[in-house]
């Protein structure tokens, strides 16, 4: 498959500005369907060009981008954010996401009625 001159595959572009760790992580999450580009679901090879819009979520938080550049490689943090132009809304607080299902140490396993409330405060 060869790739037209102004394009790049989604997961190697999200590998390659630093939304995921391994290019493996980009190709799972688009094909798990946490890749959208211009509000539709994308495969791993679906082409970017500059201007597209690219939300990738992970772990209840979504990253909204617009591609300003094309890269293929991976590179330094500091060149990667001059690729991208980052629209996300701000991180919850560390605190309010870890309180929703923690227990004390020691509490041991949790009841049956324990368990079915900690699944509807993570919203299961």
């Amino acid at each position: 498959m060869a790739e037209h001159e102004g394009s790049v595959r989604v997961d190697s572009w999200i590998w390659s500005v630093r939304l995921a760790k391994t290019r493996a992580l980009a190709a799972a999450a688009c094909r798990a369907g946490h890749v959208r580009v211009n509000g539709e679901r994308v495969k791993p090879a679906q082409a970017l060009r500059p201007g597209d819009e690219v939300r990738v979520r992970e772990e209840g938080y979504e990253r909204v981008v617009v591609v300003r550049k094309l890269i293929r490689k991976r590179v330094g943090a500091t060149v990667a954010a001059e690729c991208l132009i980052d629209n996300s809304p701000p991180r919850p607080p560390r605190e309010v996401v870890a309180a929703a299902g923690e227990r004390d140490r020691g509490a041991g396993r949790p009841t049956k009625r324990e368990r079915r409330d900690l699944n509807h405060l993570r919203g299961r």
